[in-house]
């Protein structure tokens, strides 16, 4: 089933249970979605493909979770209560994360292979980690795992 199918029934399963959150959430995903499919039209692309989509929900998870932060900061529980309930649905929607165990051994197999060896290797590191994590891994996670590493 793809993605758009998937939200499709899942709009349909949270109309039928009368659950707003979720509804709203899976209603905004797919009309980020939607709009993604629109900017990319002019390339000549009819529909996203699975890493398109990939990004697409990785950049609302990540936007949830630094609202989350901002609201906890300033004392809004009732706010972060909200935008974790929306992150755990979209979440759902991402493949699973990768264990800290596993993201070191992808980090450590990408320094092995670029001979990065201090902290300015950092881009050399971070390019290809990225691109294998993708939607995988927090980058920020990423980042400072790979900075710690390089500084070691």
């Amino acid at each position: 089933m793809s993605l758009k199918d998937r939200i499709t029934e899942d709009i349909k399963t949270a109309m039928k249970a009368k659950d707003k959150t979720r509804l709203e959430t899976v209603r905004s995903i797919k009309k980020v979605l939607l709009e993604k499919e629109v900017s990319v039209r002019p390339q000549g692309q009819t529909e996203l493909n699975e890493t398109q989509e990939l990004e697409v929900l990785a950049q609302l998870a990540k936007q949830r979770r630094d609202s989350i932060e901002q609201y906890q900061q300033a004392g809004r529980t009732d706010l972060s209560d909200q935008e974790a309930q929306e992150l755990a649905i979209i979440e759902e929607y991402l493949p699973q994360q990768l264990s800290d165990e596993e993201v070191s051994q992808v980090i450590d197999e990408v320094i092995s292979r670029t001979g990065a060896s201090s902290a300015r290797d950092m881009g050399k590191v971070m390019g290809p980690v990225m691109q294998q994590l993708k939607g995988r891994a927090d980058g920020q996670k990423i980042q400072a795992m790979v900075k710690a590493k390089l500084n070691s």
